[in-house]
């Protein structure tokens, strides 16, 4: 039984990667003035922020039913049955739409669904545990089971580097951005099983990044105490030497090697809510001890 992988864009997975692990990926739509774009196909990042920073009106969709079809299609092709991990159901309606679309006699039996709470490198984790899992001979459902049981393994801790975004998208006041933009505000947001909540306010760049990490040790004392196989990483939108620093700030507060620090940008789908500058940290409790990439 051959079992293939579709993910969508949130994962992060750069497209040389992508190929190298043989994933199927479907395309995030990202809506700039009415016309869709999707990410490293029809806009690149450094044109998405520039559009972004201009005010052009920017939002995100579902991915469309026929790009579904045509993915898990092909993907069907070269493979018997095949895993959908895609990001949170908490933060978009792309897993309830997946899981209709996945009962059709057609797919039956063929595709299933994962809805495992996870977005961005923790997806990008989930992914590397099930590549482990097809490698032990586990089925389709198996993984699908084990995935989802595993869903609150992982945290992710993300500041925001402006409020202007967040208030584009009704999450706060226009006041409350304005506000928060003379004091230099940087929130602190956590995702956790799929909910995005804020964690914290706090007074600069650099008070964010070591409440962040504060939040990570209490967590390896708490939801993580005990568990061995913990892999970090970082993320980020359009700032990739600060993520670099911070990077080293975690690999010297966690004492693993910056090298077994995954470092990857934020997928624009994200970005679009939280603009440029963000930096996260996520840590999650990986199946196997196989390298990932």
């Amino acid at each position: 039984m051959k079992i293939g992988i579709v993910t969508d864009d949130n994962s992060g997975f750069p497209q040389e990667i992508s190929k190298k692990l043989g994933l199927y990926v479907i395309p995030m739509p990202i809506v700039i003035d009415g016309k869709d774009y999707f990410e490293n196909r029809t806009i690149t990042s450094d044109e998405f922020y520039k559009l972004q920073a201009e005010g052009h009106s920017i939002h995100t969709a579902q991915p469309m039913i026929r790009d579904f079809y045509k993915i898990w299609d092909e993907a069907l092709k070269e493979n018997d049955q095949i895993l959908f991990i895609g990001m949170s159901s908490g933060l978009t309606g792309a897993i309830d739409t997946a899981k209709t679309l996945a009962m059709d006699d057609k797919y039956s039996g063929k595709v299933f669904v994962v809805d495992n709470h996870r977005i961005s490198v923790t997806l990008r984790h989930s992914i590397y545990d099930a590549l482990a899992m097809i490698k032990e001979g586990l089925s389709a459902q198996e993984i699908q089971w084990e995935l989802e049981a595993r869903a609150k393994e992982s945290m992710i801790y993300i500041m925001v580097d402006t409020l202007e975004y967040l208030k584009r998208g009704g999450r706060i006041t226009p006041a409350a951005a304005a506000l928060g933009s003379v004091l230099n505000i940087k929130p602190v947001l956590k995702i956790e099983g799929g909910k995005l909540d804020a964690k914290s306010k706090q007074l600069g760049a650099q008070r964010a990044c070591a409440n962040m990490i504060k939040f990570m040790k209490d967590d390896l004392e708490g939801m993580f105490k005990g568990k061995e196989n913990l892999a970090f990483a970082i993320a980020y939108t359009h700032n990739l030497e600060k993520a670099k620093l911070f990077r080293k700030q975690v690999s010297e507060n966690f004492h693993v090697p910056e090298e077994k620090i995954m470092m990857d940008p934020l997928s624009l789908s994200v970005a679009v809510h939280i603009g440029p500058g963000a930096l996260a940290i996520a840590c999650s409790e990986l199946y196997s001890k196989d390298e990932i990439q």
